[in-house]
């Protein structure tokens, strides 16, 4: 699934026909022949179209392209997946920059691919450990003040002491616990983590600059 851009090379091969609604509007839908070089995709072209403008840019329609068949996912789940790419998109972004999943020295692709699946795997745990401390802080201080890179900067900087101060055979004990035994674990820590000292940094409100004096 793409969203479209005004600049792609299309063509429509049926008419745009309402096929439903969702919660954000009306969903139409046409087949369409787009082509890329010398060759050409048939393709299902689904627009979604606003109740409310969008606040950022004032659009009232989103076009989405998808190579899928209405037999593996209808309009409407098209559009619910798409919407929701924000989600996978502050994904991709926290990998980035937290993680440094984009090593320019790795010109290699299949080297690129594995550090890449290690960032993702290193998200994983980094989201465990935002489950965790909204199970006990509150869903809200999390999603809305926790800084990802306050703690990741906070485990790598201990990380490599806590490997020698900790000898490995006291880790062992992790190894035969239960799930719900080691959630219980994990939030018995959270209850102790100091959140102020993980706290996104908030922005003061711009002050409005005199005029120049003429």
């Amino acid at each position: 699934m793409i969203r479209e851009h005004k600049s792609m090379p299309w063509k429509p091969t049926t008419s745009l026909e309402p096929v439903g609604n969702v919660e954000t509007g009306t969903l139409f839908e046409q087949t369409l022949s787009l082509t890329y070089g010398e060759e050409s995709f048939q393709v299902r072209r689904i627009v979604l179209k606003l109740k409310k403008p969008l606040p950022r840019n004032g659009e009232n329609e989103i076009a989405i392209l998808t190579m899928l068949s209405t037999n593996t996912a209808t309009a409407a789940r098209i559009t619910e997946l798409y919407l929701q790419r924000r989600s996978v998109e502050n994904l991709f972004q926290t990998v980035t920059h937290n993680y440094d999943c984009e090593i320019q020295t790795l010109g290699y692709p299949k080297a690129a691919l594995f550090s890449f699946c290690l960032a993702l795997v290193a998200y994983n745990i980094l989201a465990t450990v935002r489950g965790v401390l909204a199970s006990v802080h509150g869903v809200g201080k999390i999603d809305v003040g926790l800084s990802d890179y306050y703690m990741v900067n906070e485990i790598q900087g201990t990380y490599k002491g806590m490997m020698i101060a900790i000898a490995p055979e006291n880790w062992h004990v992790f190894l035969d616990f239960e799930p719900e035994e080691f959630a219980f674990i994990l939030q018995n820590l959270a209850s102790r983590v100091r959140l102020k000292s993980f706290l996104k940094n908030t922005r003061a409100p711009k002050k409005k600059k005199d005029p120049p004096c003429g």
